[in-house]
């Protein structure tokens, strides 16, 4: 296995030097750059829409970590230059700008997406044109393409331990609470699934439109069915309507125990501390993870951008996913997605988070598992995590009850 973590340590330090000079921005915008002055890479995210509160943040540690990359080289000896485009929460536009990426801009490979919905609506467009997209944020699983790395976490990596944390310590009484498409009904079917094979109930299933801002009905509903969680897979800025209106509600974390898996440090920043304190989160990283090289990257994260500005786990998730691919490419010898596929096995990275490994056998990586509370400052602090990363399961073949649910 080859590891990169001194690829990171060499080039952690050179962020707030370097800033936009060495990441290619001045070509982004029209994508030039021919295959002799450097490799094209695609940053497609949400930069405008419901989705934005989440992925300009992705977008901007992507390109730090473009920065950092060029400061100390580059990759095969040549310069990244990234081509940006902008999915604008809208689906369909995802499939368009991956297509353009991959067959007019010809870029090596696309780092972006968010929400599930995107993912797949890109999906037949990199495996149709054989290109390949690294994916950084946690999903719902009962996936695997060889034209994907998953950098995010699956299912058995976030949502399963989590739903078995708190039936353990929060109560045995849900209410499932989403957006409507396609990470949150089958990450609830998933849910379901759990709470009958491990004795919890569900009390109450609600889903709304991407970007929905009305949820005082939802919160009468949850008032009246009393549960021990809410668990929340609600996306975008649906979660500050949401949050805000429960707190007017006089509804706090002392009532009702709410743990998101799409609420990070970014979303809090939008919600507020003073509404969030006290809730829960399921990531594999927080900005408060006590690594060296994450102390690394918050601060150079924060030189680049602003001290006001936060990291969180899909920021992180984005930023490993250029290192992975640059060791792949290193490790392969060349761009070619065939053989960058095959050299990115086993590929381990010192990352923010900890230790990842690139799992051969279905792309995505190992992570540790971790829940945190809210506390006033907008941080989490931990409050659970596995010991060692955790081998991704994205089919949950090592879970007797979850047989069929990818039919």
């Amino acid at each position: 296995m080859l590891s990169v973590s001194m690829l990171l340590a060499a080039c952690g330090e050179n962020t707030a030097s370097n800033g936009a000079s060495n990441s290619g921005e001045g070509t982004q915008a029209n994508g030039s750059g021919s295959a002799e002055e450097g490799i094209k890479v695609g940053i497609l995210h949400s930069l405008s829409g419901t989705m934005a509160i989440s992925e300009v943040s992705v977008k901007d540690s992507e390109m730090m970590a473009i920065q950092e990359i060029n400061a100390n080289g580059g990759v095969l000896g040549k310069q990244i230059i990234p081509v940006v485009e902008d999915g604008a929460s809208d689906w369909p536009t995802f499939a368009e700008k991956a297509r353009k990426l991959i067959s007019q801009d010809e870029v090596a490979t696309v780092f972006g997406g968010w929400t599930s919905a995107s993912r797949k609506a890109m999906l037949p467009v990199f495996e149709e044109l054989n290109g390949l997209l690294w994916y950084p944020v946690q999903y719902e699983g009962l996936e695997s393409s060889p034209n994907i790395f998953y950098t995010g976490a699956t299912t058995n990596q976030q949502i399963v331990p989590s739903v078995s944390w708190l039936l353990e310590n929060r109560g045995s009484s849900f209410f499932l609470l989403g957006s409507d498409y396609v990470f949150p009904r089958t990450a609830n079917k998933i849910i379901k699934a759990q709470l009958e094979a491990e004795g919890g109930e569900l009390v109450g299933e609600e889903y709304t439109p991407l970007g929905h801002t009305e949820y005082s009905t939802i919160i009468s509903k949850i008032n009246s069915a009393k549960p021990d969680v809410i668990y929340n897979t609600l996306n975008g800025d649906s979660n500050v309507a949401f949050f805000k209106q429960l707190k007017d509600a006089g509804i706090s974390s002392d009532d009702i125990t709410v743990l998101s898996v799409s609420v990070a440090e970014e979303e809090i920043r939008g919600i507020g501390a003073d509404v969030l304190e006290g809730h829960l989160a399921a990531w594999n990283y927080f900005q408060t993870t006590d690594t060296p090289e994450n102390a690394t990257f918050v601060k150079n994260y924060q030189a680049q951008y602003g001290s006001d500005r936060v990291t969180a786990d899909p920021i992180e998730a984005g930023y490993l996913a250029v290192y992975l691919w640059a060791a792949a490419v290193e490790k392969a010898g060349t761009t070619d997605v065939d053989q960058v596929r095959e050299a990115a096995k086993g590929i381990e990275f010192q990352g923010p988070e900890g230790l990842v490994t690139i799992d051969g056998d279905n792309q995505h990586i190992y992570k540790k598992v971790l829940i945190g509370e809210v506390q006033a400052d907008g941080q989490f602090k931990e409050i659970y995590s596995t010991p060692e990363p955790v081998k991704p399961d994205p089919f949950l073949e090592g879970y007797d009850w979850a047989e069929g649910l990818g039919n």
